[in-house]
């Protein structure tokens, strides 16, 4: 396990969150006067190369807003943004297509995060397309790869996805996500739209995969258990705020904050038993 306390010497972190706040207008209010929601409240983050980080907090908490700061989908109102060291707060272009590259996300839901018109096959090249990465016959090469380090058949890639089942269009969604070799992965509630019985399987796909390619990740989830399972370091989110940040035996061994006292209290373990 990575641990946070050390220091990364001669290390850049992938991302670096300098002081977010990202706020949003709703619709409520008048036109001149509407009201304002703060979805991040001064947030300071950084995802050090090969380390997981796990963001726990109810729904409304401000972690999904995060991910998408992270990733580009989303400009923070105030802080600075920094990939790889150097500052893409206010990114181009140029810039969002670097940090896709380097940076992939996987979602809540497989079935709406996949094309379903297009074959698994034409799902896994087409970002190595849009980014003119490799020749046709390069691309044809790692489909096949990917296919194999998701744990999927090779007739896998001539299926659509509403023929698979929601765990293995997951399994899809991960290889992906994979098919560029990016530094990071996003993860988004990525076991919550899934059964039980299949959850633990693609966590323990992700932290095989974490492992073999020494991959970041950032893994964002509802339920404390799942994260503490999967995590190095753990940052628990209460209305837009980092409330409490430690190792994953820290925050549950050690909690300080009321807040994460709470959500250990009402946590049972929405994996599989078998994880216990």
């Amino acid at each position: 396990m990575t641990n946070p306390n050390t220091q990364h010497e001669g290390e850049t972190p992938i991302i670096f969150l300098d002081d977010i706040k990202v706020t949003f207008k709703t619709r409520t209010g008048s036109l001149l006067h509407p009201n304002l929601v703060q979805a991040v409240r001064g947030l300071t983050l950084r995802l050090w190369p090969g380390e997981t980080i796990g963001i726990v907090g109810e729904s409304g908490c401000g972690k999904s807003t995060t991910a998408n700061v992270m990733c580009g989908l989303q400009s923070p109102t105030s802080g600075k943004v920094f990939f790889k060291g150097r500052d893409v707060t206010r990114r181009t272009a140029a810039d969002r297509r670097e940090i896709g590259r380097v940076i992939s996300v996987v979602f809540q839901d497989p079935a709406t995060a996949l094309n379903a018109r297009m074959t698994v096959a034409d799902q896994l090249k087409d970002p190595m397309v849009v980014h003119k990465v490799g020749t046709p016959e390069e691309r044809e090469k790692r489909i096949h790869e990917l296919i194999h380090m998701v744990g999927l058949p090779e007739s896998a890639l001539d299926a659509l996805p509403g023929q698979l089942s929601g765990g293995q269009q997951q399994r899809v969604a991960i290889a992906r996500a994979l098919s560029l070799k990016p530094d990071a992965i996003i993860a988004d509630e990525p076991t919550s739209a899934l059964d039980v019985s299949v959850r633990a399987q693609i966590l323990n796909l992700l932290m095989d995969l974490k492992k073999e390619l020494n991959l970041a990740m950032v893994f964002i989830s509802h339920d404390i258990q799942t994260v503490r399972y999967i995590s190095d370091r753990i940052i628990v989110m209460n209305a837009g705020q980092a409330v409490e940040e430690g190792t994953a035996e820290q925050v549950f061994n050690d909690p300080k904050d009321e807040y994460t006292k709470l959500l250990l209290g009402a946590a049972p373990s929405l994996l599989h038993p078998d994880l216990g």
